[in-house]
């Protein structure tokens, strides 16, 4: 038996051998790493598809509480971060998520607009003046919401995320039944200035990051308009503003988490402030505005 096990030993040693010698396990590691390579690819692009528009809510009904269709837009967007293809991408530590920069970068300008209507409904959508008290499940949900994008564990950045979700969930129960007032959203225009006001800087920057990607000459205007203006400490008169090439596309692609977000949150606020907005005039303009968001 021992010689029979030692005469396999031996045919198995030579049959590698000649194996080895004619490239074949070669061969068959070049196969396999190839087919990883484009299982990992094809994954890749199907993680990098961004999410479809979902159809534009209803106009506000008799009998809908004022506040829902822009609570429900917010949770709708956040889950939509964390429960679309490949789930929530920024913190993954393995491939294809690891080797992705694009949707990262989609997700971080989706994440800055939840963030950014997060705290508006914390202080001013929810409140119905500075001195009032805020919404306790929203006190909770914004620094959750708030919670690093990379981290993936103790806690992991999905885990906190769905806190924060939960408590705008406990909101939006709360604000449904009619049969209390403990969560109120006040539908005025100081609030919705509030809003906007974050939204106008945010697209500010996101605009003079997409301008300088060919690169331009620009004169210092930090102090303009105001002879009594100071800043910290001085800065030339004149700079030169580009984006490194490396970082062109993940601006690109943040601006498209941000303008897509946006056209979802525009939309509720058109339900949610349409007398404010019929008010003031200014419903046509936002609706051009969606409009032109869509365009991108």
């Amino acid at each position: 038996m021992w010689q029979d096990f030692k005469e396999w030993l031996i045919s198995w040693r030579e049959g590698l051998q000649d194996q080895l010698e004619t490239g074949t396990v070669f061969r068959y590691g070049a196969a396999a790493l190839g087919l990883y390579l484009v299982l990992v690819s094809a994954v890749g692009i199907y993680w990098s598809q961004q999410p479809a528009l979902p159809d534009p809510p209803e106009r506000l009904a008799a009998q809908q509480v004022v506040g829902v269709a822009t609570t429900e837009t917010l949770i709708s967007v956040a889950e939509t971060l964390l429960d679309k293809s490949g789930g929530f991408i920024s913190n993954d530590l393995l491939p294809p998520g690891l080797l992705l920069d694009n949707m990262p970068s989609w997700e971080y300008g989706v994440l800055i607009q939840v963030r950014d209507m997060t705290r508006a409904f914390r202080e001013s959508f929810s409140r119905s003046q500075s001195q009032s008290q805020e919404d306790e499940d929203l006190a909770r949900a914004e620094p959750r919401l708030n919670f690093s994008n990379n981290s993936w564990a103790v806690p992991a950045t999905e885990s906190e995320y769905r806190s924060g979700i939960k408590h705008l969930k406990n909101y939006l129960t709360r604000l449904q039944d009619v049969s209390r007032s403990d969560a109120q959203f006040y539908a005025r225009a100081d609030n919705l200035r509030y809003w906007l006001s974050t939204v106008e800087s945010r697209l500010g920057s996101l605009s003079q990051r997409l301008s300088a990607s060919v690169g331009q000459r620009r004169l210092n205007t930090d102090l303009a308009n105001d002879v009594a203006a100071r800043q910290s400490t001085a800065a030339p008169s004149e700079m030169e503003v580009k984006t490194p090439w490396t970082e062109v596309d993940d601006v690109f692609y943040e601006s498209r988490g941000s303008a897509w977000a946006l056209i979802r949150f525009l939309r509720a606020i058109e339900v949610d402030f349409a007398d404010v907005l019929t008010n003031k005039a200014a419903l046509v303009s936002l609706r051009q505005i969606i409009r032109e968001l869509e365009a991108t």
